[in-house]
């Protein structure tokens, strides 16, 4: 199956500082990929090249034709004066009224159809803005910490929704996201960025690898489906040492 968006050696810098260097990766339909790595690793950055609102120094970014995406943020801040409907919040997307019921039934989330938006929580806001997401009728599914200020049952309702979804719609889901748990157990692909992309591939066993040891100890291992990669290379960039261990917050 050919890629929906394709980056060919893409780097991304603001002045003199790269943020991102000679990144190459593919999305596919069906496919739920992970992106993980430190604070400061330019996951905001290639998720705003992904949708194509900043452009790269170099390299290139190749998208289906009429290839539509579904964004949902990872936070959302509203006037606290301003009265807004979970109905209203989506119509101002200019979606029509069908549709807007359709999407919320397709985020689970029917039943906040005349909800005020001041008055949900936390898992209800993400089902709302996954909704919102939904209203593209996305080939490819943008999904910044779903989970953020969602608790534990509600994350486990909402990652089962994501997989629901790719099931469902066929599209490719990229999911940035600290839960290891969601990435090692139900991701497809995970990539691990750190400014460059320091692993990619598919889940699988790592309980022993030196590398993932540090980071988690034993006491995660029989809990995760984790992530294995060799480094063959070192993490610097320009001559400015960047590795950190590839550590994932």
């Amino acid at each position: 199956m050919s890629a929906l968006v394709t980056l060919d050696k893409v780097t991304y810098s603001v002045g003199e500082r790269p943020i991102l260097d000679e990144i190459s990766l593919s999305l596919t339909a069906g496919e739920i990929t992970s992106l993980i790595g430190p604070n400061g690793a330019g996951k905001t950055t290639l998720v705003s090249l992904l949708l194509g609102l900043s452009q790269p120094s170099s390299g290139r970014i190749k998208r289906r034709r009429g290839l539509r995406i579904g964004y949902m943020p990872q936070k959302l801040t509203l006037n606290a004066g301003l009265p807004l409907s979970v109905d209203r919040f989506l119509a101002l997307t200019g979606a029509g009224s069908r549709a807007r019921r359709e999407s919320l039934e397709l985020a689970g989330a029917s039943q906040l159809f005349g909800h005020s938006m001041h008055g949900l929580s936390g898992g209800e806001t993400q089902r709302v803005l996954l909704a919102r997401a939904l209203l593209a009728k996305p080939q490819l599914l943008v999904l910044d910490e779903p989970a953020q200020g969602v608790d534990i049952s509600g994350q486990q309702e909402l990652y089962a929704k994501i997989s629901e979804l790719r099931n469902q719609l066929g599209c490719a889901v990229l999911v940035v996201s600290h839960d290891l748990h969601w990435v090692m157990a139900q991701t497809d692909s995970v990539i691990c960025l750190n400014r460059h992309i320091c692993c990619h591939g598919h889940p699988q066993s790592i309980s022993s690898d030196p590398g993932y040891l540090t980071l988690f100890g034993d006491k995660e291992a029989p809990v995760l489906a984790p992530y294995v990669h060799e480094h063959d290379h070192d993490h610097s960039m320009h001559g400015d040492v960047v590795d950190e261990g590839c550590q994932h917050d």
